[in-house]
């Protein structure tokens, strides 16, 4: 089982080379804290969030090439169920879906059948995230696709039980079978400026992951102001976390494009002092096609094509799918169809 579980990691998150401006970066690993980065950032909130007002209408994206950036979007999405009334019926339903995230009759429409994208046969989710209660249920549900499977760990979703528990539910969902893990942050730490402490939290779960990839969930709804946010992203990154991701879902505000915008611009920014790459995941609000197509276009612009893969960008969604189902069946067939034609779970 071990070893099957890493072969599956290692396929998983084989990747093209990653350049940044022409310049080839690695996997991000990592890095003594360096707190001079940390203090001296600064973030503008009013210009980021005119910038991010412009968005949404800096690309047009019509016809084939929607259809296209639609496609390669089901491939960056986590198909997630987070929800206290979970099932194993659920999650094996979901898997499903992840599998075959189209009706045939849109696939055959598309003339898509054989296309294979994300290094699998086939049209697949980027992975399917569930508590660690059903991480079996979803490896044995997901076996044989190449789909990893990312687990919820470290206290989700508030962060707050002992680090030693924390550490232990890690280890224990890596064992069950997950090849992803999305930590959480102590978000204390953030607002007392404790980075020494949110730094030592971050590589102790990286340290627990062991061969699995590691989102470190950074509730940017908790943390006030858009200068912790990025703070808080320099720190994980330094501590060797693979991505940074939004948000728990559980907050009153979750993924938007001006803390996006932040905390992509701390990717870029570490990507050219260190020359190694970190994947960004929003999370949480993210529901409709539009948007898909806003954020796409929002890494494609600040990071470039390198993070349109699903090795570095992800969505944290699964309502947004029944969306994109239903613009490509438009796009196919002309016609819009009712949302409740195209089930998820």
């Amino acid at each position: 089982m071990a070893a099957k579980q890493d072969e599956l990691i290692k396929s998983t998150m084989a990747r093209t080379p990653v350049t940044l401006y022409g310049r080839e970066l690695a996997a991000n690993q990592r890095i003594p804290l360096n707190l001079d980065w940390v203090e001296e950032v600064r973030v503008n909130t009013s210009a980021v969030e005119r910038r991010a007002a412009t968005l949404g209408a800096r690309r047009s994206v019509k016809k084939e090439w929607q259809a296209a950036w639609l496609l390669r979007a089901i491939t960056c999405m986590d198909l997630t169920t987070l929800s206290g009334d979970d099932s194993a019926e659920r999650v094996r339903r979901l898997c499903a879906k992840a599998r075959r995230p189209l009706q045939d009759h849109i696939v055959k429409a598309l003339g898509i059948e054989e296309l294979h994208l994300a290094g699998r046969k086939g049209l697949t989710c980027g992975a399917v995230c569930v508590y660690h209660a059903f991480v079996e249920t979803a490896v044995k549900a997901l076996e044989g696709s190449g789909i990893p499977v990312a687990a919820v760990s470290a206290g989700f979703p508030a962060g707050l039980s002992p680090l030693a528990e924390r550490v232990e539910e890690i280890r224990r969902s890596v064992e069950a079978g997950a090849s992803e893990i999305d930590i959480v942050i102590t978000r204390a730490h953030v607002f007392n400026g404790e980075w020494n402490a949110l730094y030592d939290e971050v590589a102790a779960f990286k340290e627990a992951c062991g061969p699995a990839h590691m989102k470190s969930i950074l509730g940017t709804g908790d943390l006030s102001t858009l200068r912790n946010v990025a703070r808080a992203s320099w720190v994980a990154m330094m501590a060797g976390t693979d991505f940074i991701k939004t948000s728990t879902g559980k907050e009153a505000v979750n993924a938007t494009l001006p803390v996006s915008l932040v905390m992509i611009r701390a990717l870029r920014d570490y990507a050219e002092r260190t020359g190694m790459a970190v994947g960004f995941k929003p999370a949480g609000g993210i529901k409709t096609a539009k948007q898909a197509l806003d954020w796409m276009a929002t890494m494609k612009d600040e990071l470039g094509r390198s993070w349109l893969e699903p090795t570095l960008f992800r969505y944290g969604a699964s309502s947004m799918l029944g969306d994109i189902e239903r613009q490509l069946e438009h796009f196919a067939t002309g016609r819009y169809s009712a949302a409740y034609r195209h089930p998820i779970a």
